[in-house]
């Protein structure tokens, strides 16, 4: 069952990302941060045992500008659907607002390839540079996550 994270979901979705963090595949989030934008989350609750299998935010950055970020899935939920429902729910929301560009940083270029995004250049994205990546240990030097945007 796929839902908007309520509070009683933050220390799930903190340690989710930590974990994700921890295999190199999205950057770590402080807990400060995950209670400032939880109504940017949706979660993915396996009905059965009651437990999330998976998170995804979607961040506006600007007007005309959105953000799929700290998409996570839990092993034994991949390859299931949950992570194209995650992000799907993130881009409806976007259309919702009105945004029609939305972009993602990721390690995971395939899976957002087949989903309709294309790769593109970070500098692209300046409003995203100018909003989080000045703040990120990684910029600018060390970015290692693939830029993509899909135009709806």
């Amino acid at each position: 069952m796929l839902r908007k994270a309520r509070i009683g979901d933050v220390k799930t979705i903190h340690r989710m990302i930590n974990i994700s963090a921890g295999k190199g595949e999205v950057l770590p989030r402080a807990l400060m941060d995950i209670y400032g934008s939880l109504r940017d989350f949706f979660v993915y609750v396996d009905e059965e045992t009651v437990t999330i299998a998976g998170i995804c935010a979607m961040n506006i950055i600007w007007e005309n500008l959105a953000e799929v970020r700290s998409l996570y899935v839990e092993e034994g939920y991949r390859n299931r659907g949950i992570g194209r429902n995650l992000v799907e729910a993130c881009i409806s929301e976007a259309i919702t607002l009105q945004l029609y560009r939305i972009f993602t940083l990721t390690y995971k270029k395939d899976f957002f390839v087949h989903l309709g995004f294309k790769e593109v250049e970070r500098s692209s994205l300046s409003e995203k540079i100018f909003s989080d990546c000045f703040r990120c240990s990684k910029y600018p030097d060390y970015c290692d996550e693939v830029a993509m945007v899909i135009d709806l």
